[in-house]
């Protein structure tokens, strides 16, 4: 229950950022070109918090957190006195209109930088693209463990999200991929992924291990808990080969082969590398309830990589790397919108709010740099979002504007509510398919 809460916490926390930003875009402009606004809503429906300002505007924070709205003066929508008609948003020339409707979408553009921005004045700690075993596509190729990935294609890899946002991207294209790596002995080699491959099946969800490519921790152990089964009988440095008669070649393959060997709690065999000695070792693991679950377990720790790819600059230097990776983040999102459109890339990559909370809940968790960049990933996506050309968005309007400046006249009213119609309709079904993927997607 912790993690609902902790998720739910930090969906509101993101959306409400996110939301404020992007209207007070639509507020500070609507002000800037004379129009009157009626209403600043963080939310919709019932009013949980209400304020009148100096300026007569209402400000509003709302029930239902997932969205938000500047009602501003219209004469379509409500009686204006002649006196006021200047004030109203259809009053406007069409470039101020273009200008109001355009500044939500930007502020959220904006708000993405300063995030990346801080993020990198922070410095975000990750782990070094190292690959710790390789096997099938990636061993026929030359992948060896020990490698570390410097580049995939032209683009850098500096850590290991870096790593994988770029083989997914490669696996998307479906063409074949130089990878630049640098081995265990220190050289660099160049390394041809056959992504183009016709019958190759491989997933951009999933791509290391598709490609067997495995960054698990190798199995060392990295400390013993004291007063645990395996005190006295395992020490840090020891390499476990084999539970039983399971071989292990990666640290997570440890505790399901433990759970197998000692379902009866009779003692385990363990094969280690110690000091370049092969031994065995009997354990006597303990039964014990992990949430709500009972589980048998040796108590030590694995020896996980230091976390030495950090990204971090100073205030000044941090300015052209936040507007690089905005550029490249921009890059990204409209590649994959047009790859799913096409059927290149799935469908399942669109994620909707129980996704966005797990993922909220998760990136808080591992400390304010990982937050940032996750609500930076977040306001752009919804700068994009807002930008297409379906009306009820943002970028519907602004087609509606852009079709005036061309006609010379605003667009008819029953084209206006056709077009509204159709903009609910193809939300509905995207957000249809976003809640399916989040009850239903595969665990990767």
């Amino acid at each position: 229950m912790t993690e609902f809460f902790g998720s739910v916490w930090w969906l509101l926390v993101s959306l409400g950022i996110l939301v404020t930003f992007h209207e007070f875009g639509h507020y500070w402009v609507a002000r800037r070109c004379g129009v009157r606004v009626l209403r600043f809503s963080v939310g919709f429906g019932k009013p949980l918090y209400t304020h009148v300002g100096k300026d007569g505007t209402e400000y509003v924070l709302a029930m239902l957190p997932l969205g938000g709205y500047v009602k501003m003066l219209d004469e379509r929508e409500t009686e204006v006195a002649p006196a006021d008609r200047h004030l109203s948003f259809n009053a406007k020339t069409v470039w101020q209109r273009i200008a109001i409707v355009a500044a939500g979408p930007l502020a959220n553009l904006l708000l993405c930088i300063a995030l990346l921005w801080l993020m990198f004045v922070i410095g975000k700690p990750d782990y070094p693209p190292q690959i710790n075993r390789a096997q099938g596509l990636a061993a026929s190729v030359g992948f060896q463990s020990g490698d570390r990935l410097l580049a995939v294609g032209d683009r850098e890899t500096r850590s290991l999200t870096e790593a994988g946002i770029a083989l997914s991207n490669a696996v998307m294209a479906r063409e074949s991929t130089p990878v630049r790596v640098r081995t265990a002995s220190g050289e660099e080699r160049v390394r041809v992924l056959p992504l183009d491959r016709p019958d190759l099946q491989v997933s951009e969800q999933r791509p290391f291990s598709d490609l067997g490519l495995s960054l698990e921790a190798p199995p060392v152990v990295g400390s013993v808990n004291e007063g645990s089964a395996a005190e006295g009988q395992l020490l840090p440095g020891d390499r476990i080969t084999a539970v039983g008669d399971q071989a292990i070649l990666d640290y997570v393959q440890i505790g399901p082969a433990v759970q197998v060997a000692a379902r009866n709690g009779q003692t385990l065999d363990l094969r280690i590398e110690r000091d370049g000695r092969t031994e065995l070792v009997q354990v006597d693991p303990r039964l014990v309830e992990i949430e709500g679950r009972p589980r048998w377990i040796l108590g030590i720790n694995p020896m996980l990589p230091a976390q030495d790819a950090v990204l971090r600059f100073g205030p000044l230097q941090a300015v052209p790397e936040a507007l690089s990776q905005t550029g490249q983040m921009t890059s990204d999102v409209l590649k994959m919108l047009g790859r799913m459109v096409t059927g290149q890339a799935s469908l399942q990559n669109i994620s909707g709010p129980i996704t966005i909370a797990r993922v909220a809940n998760g990136s808080a968790s591992l400390g304010p740099a990982w937050f940032l960049s996750f609500l930076a990933i977040l306001s752009l996506s919804l700068c994009i979002m807002n930008l297409l050309p379906i009306p009820v968005l943002d970028g519907g309007h602004l087609l509606y504007y852009l079709i005036e400046l061309a006609k010379g006249s605003p667009v008819g009213e029953r084209a206006l509510m056709a077009g509204q119609y159709v903009g609910l309709v193809f939300l509905a079904g995207l957000m249809g398919l976003a809640f399916y993927n989040d009850l239903f997607r595969p665990s990767f």
